[in-house]
This record gives C-alpha cells, sequence and structure tokens, in this order.
C-alpha cells in the first residue's frame, strides 16, 4: 500500500486509530480473572512504568491515561493518571470509559469468530452469502468474490477515506469512515455508498487497512439474526461482563474526554474535529459515542473502559473461553493470516485476526517475542498480548495520535519488558 499522509506518518500507522486453520474440540478453561480487591502492583515494573507515564505528562504530550498490565492472569500493575478532562478539572479514573476507534476491531472480529466457532459463519463464504447487495467492482468492470476472511484481515480490496485526498473517490461517494458522523446515516447505506465504489485491487492479493470491519459488522450482523450491537452483546460482552463496551457509552459521566496534538499542549477536540494530514484529513465526531441513532461502525465505533478490553485479551490470550468452545479458534486470532502479504510500514508483523502479529522481533526493533498480537486506536490507544511471557497490556489516553503512535506507546513497551524477569519464552 502506497504511503498517502504527511506529518511523517503513513497511512496505516494513521489508520491504526481496527491460511484457515482446523479447529479442535479440546474444552478450554476459562481465563483467569484478576482478584476483587485492588492488585498490588510488581515494584519494579511500576518503578518503570510510572517514570515513562509521569514523564509524558510533564512533557505535556499527553493529557490522561489508564495503563493495565497482566501477567499470568494477574494484574501486576494499574495506573489511572492525568486527566478524563482537563478544563474541568476531572481527573483520570480507573474505570474511564474511552471512545475506542479501532479498538472495536478485534471485538468485532472475535463476534464473528464466536460465528465460526457455532458454525454459523464461514470463512471463505462469499460476503454476498450474508449481504447479497454488498458487490464491488474492480476498476475494470469485473466483479470478484470477496470471502469473510478477506474482510478480516484487510485483504478485501477496500480503503478508507482519510487514506485518500479529499476530494478521493470515497469522499465523492459521501462514505463514512466510521469514526466521524452523518446524521441519518445507516450502516446499510453507508455499505451501498462502499461498493459504488471500485476496488483497489482483486481481493486476496495485497493488504490494505480499510473499511473492511464495518462490513465485517453487517455480516456479523446478517449471520447472528440481529443488530450488530445486540449480536456483540449476545456473543462477547455479556459472557465476558464487559459492562461499559458497546456501541454507546452507557455511563456519560465516564467518559473521557478526547484532545489531539498540539503545541504546547494537546487541544480539546469539539463536536467535530478536522485533523489535517497533508492532502488527507481525518473528520473525528466524539459525540458519536452519546449517539443511539449513530450507525454502528464495526471497524472505529465503539466505547469501552481499559479493564472491560483486558479481560477480552486474557481471554483469547487463555484459548477463548467462554467466547469459544474451541480453543484452535482463539488461535487463529493469534496466527498470521496474511503469508506473504506485508503490512505497510510495519517490518516484521503480518496480520491475524483482529490485529498484527509479531514474526521477526530482529526486524521490528521490538523486545517482544514473536507471536505477539497487538494492536492500536486513532483516540489513543495501544495494546498488545505477549502470549510466550504470558502479559496482556492495556494503554488507553485520551489524546491522539501520541498514545496511539507517538513515543509513549513505545517507552511503555520497552519499560515494561526492561522491568521483567530475565527468563527464556514459554512455548
Amino acid at each position: 500500500m502506497r504511503t498517502r499522509m504527511g506529518h511523517g506518518l503513513s497511512a496505516v500507522m494513521l489508520g491504526l486509530l481496527l491460511g484457515g486453520q482446523a479447529l479442535a474440540d479440546t474444552p478450554v478453561k476459562a481465563p483467569v480473572e484478576a482478584p476483587a480487591k485492588t492488585p498490588e502492583k510488581a515494584p519494579k515494573v511500576a518503578a518503570r512504568l510510572d517514570a515513562v507515564i509521569d514523564k509524558a505528562l510533564a512533557d505535556k504530550r499527553l493529557v490522561g491515561m489508564v495503563v493495565l498490565v497482566a501477567r499470568d492472569g494477574k494484574v501486576i500493575y494499574h495506573r489511572a493518571a492525568g486527566d478524563a478532562d482537563r478544563e474541568a478539572h476531572v481527573p483520570m479514573r480507573e474505570d474511564a470509559v474511552f471512545r475506542l476507534a479501532s479498538v472495536s476491531k478485534p471485538l468485532v472480529t472475535a463476534a464473528a469468530m464466536a460465528l465460526v466457532d457455532q458454525g454459523k459463519l464461514g470463512l471463505e463464504d462469499p460476503v454476498t452469502k450474508w449481504l447479497p447487495t454488498f458487490r464491488p467492482k474492480l476498476a475494470d468492470g469485473r466483479e470478484p468474490v470477496i470471502t469473510v476472511r478477506q474482510l478480516i484481515t484487510h485483504t478485501a480490496g477496500l480503503d478508507y477515506g482519510f487514506f485518500q485526498p479529499a476530494d478521493g473517490p470515497y469522499a465523492r461517494a459521501r462514505v463514512s469512515d466510521g469514526i466521524d458522523e452523518v446524521p441519518g446515516l445507516s450502516l446499510e447505506e453507508n455499505l451501498r455508498r462502499l461498493a459504488s465504489v471500485p476496488l483497489g485491487f482483486e481481493p486476496g492479493t495485497r493488504w490494505n487497512y480499510s473499511l473492511s470491519i464495518d462490513v465485517l459488522g453487517a455480516v456479523v450482523a446478517s449471520a447472528g439474526g440481529a443488530p450488530l450491537p445486540q449480536v456483540f452483546e449476545r456473543l462477547i460482552a455479556r459472557p465476558l461482563g464487559l459492562r461499559d463496551t458497546g456501541f454507546v457509552a452507557k455511563a456519560p459521566k465516564r467518559l473521557a474526554t478526547p484532545y489531539a496534538d498540539g503545541k504546547p499542549e494537546p487541544v480539546r477536540m469539539g463536536a467535530q474535529y478536522v485533523m489535517n494530514l497533508g492532502t488527507n484529513r481525518m473528520f473525528f465526531a466524539p459525540g458519536r459515542a452519546l449517539d443511539a441513532h449513530a450507525y454502528p461502525s464495526g471497524g472505529a465505533g465503539m466505547v469501552g473502559s481499559a479493564g472491560d478490553f483486558l479481560k477480552f485479551l486474557e481471554a483469547v490470550r487463555t484459548g477463548g473461553a467462554p467466547l469459544f468452545q474451541q480453543p484452535a479458534t482463539a488461535t487463529s486470532m493469534l496466527t498470521p493470516q496474511t503469508g506473504a502479504l506485508e503490512i505497510t510500514n510495519e517490518p516484521g508483523w503480518a496480520f491475524g485476526f483482529g490485529g498484527a502479529v509479531l514474526q521477526d522481533a530482529a526486524k521490528a526493533a521490538t523486545p517482544q517475542t514473536p507471536g505477539t498480537w497487538k494492536w492500536a486506536g486513532a483516540y489513543g490507544h495501544s495494546w498488545f498480548v505477549d502470549p510466550s511471557r504470558r502479559l496482556s497490556v492495556v494503554a488507553f489516553t485520551n489524546t491522539t495520535i501520541e498514545g496511539m503512535w507517538g513515543a509513549f506507546p513505545r517507552e511503555l513497551r520497552d519499560a515494561l519488558y526492561a522491568a521483567l524477569p530475565d527468563e527464556a519464552p514459554a512455548r
């Protein structure tokens, strides 16, 4: 995929804003839950992570954040720092609710995989089996088959509008990226607009971060027999007890105020915020999180807390229960699924289901071990699971782009690994 953004960011990096495997029948154990009482911090980990957080706040690179680290199923670090609302002097709290942006993607992908696990959806199903009118064509007029697998892995030939010039084809078709808000726009109408634009390439031949998870959300709704929010609640939120994760904020008073990078300090987003990126623009509509009428964007439209997301990551890391009956379903999410297709500007990483999977730590210049699963979100979030080190890490901030792709997530990652005991990775 070509680079299409200014400000020193590749298009795919801003997009971080979200070979099949046979499924075994062996039952799995439920993930270990953190104790109900406040967990104790690991002293060495706490000292190093506190230093990274304190510096990011002192430098005014971030306004607020919640960071959680679990190892072997136990929370070894937890901290809320900075402000949820700087102007109102509201401190960040650990149960703050954030606009998730692309952190929505692994959650909606998991809902799709739960249907696959139940035999109600197939990875090789043509999308038209579930969405008969979604039939985008190639530039030469041919109508290719797009599969569910290709939607999940971002190999369907679709794109994002914020990767294109301001007058690009998605803008001309008035396609929503799911992080903006168009009053009255339904998911069905947005998919109609999306399908009216020619695909960028033959499905399955390239990797391109895109609106494919919005399309997947519609597939999940069709296969699940109910609107996407209801299917997500039934398959993911209710089994895991995710009280704050969904498509509309249930506790508006705990919703963190969003900010964007700025000098001398981050700037508060208003009802609408436009981030200019050379010839590209990204439109944010923070009020979407409170609008029950906004269409449910599977790729960018959810809200949730760090604690909820940690529960989700731990469930996937430990075999999938109670979401999946077959442990191979969870394993497939943590397994490279894109073969030799490269993730642009992410050397050493391939794409799995719901996130990128580390293949070569040296190429990626990371202390994480091969098999690490990660992604991020445009409102300022990062997360990863390192199965070999039995680690799950969530870092939700209310500041974009620093919290997503600035120095902060890398500094946090490096500080954590420097504090961990020197040991051989589990096999």
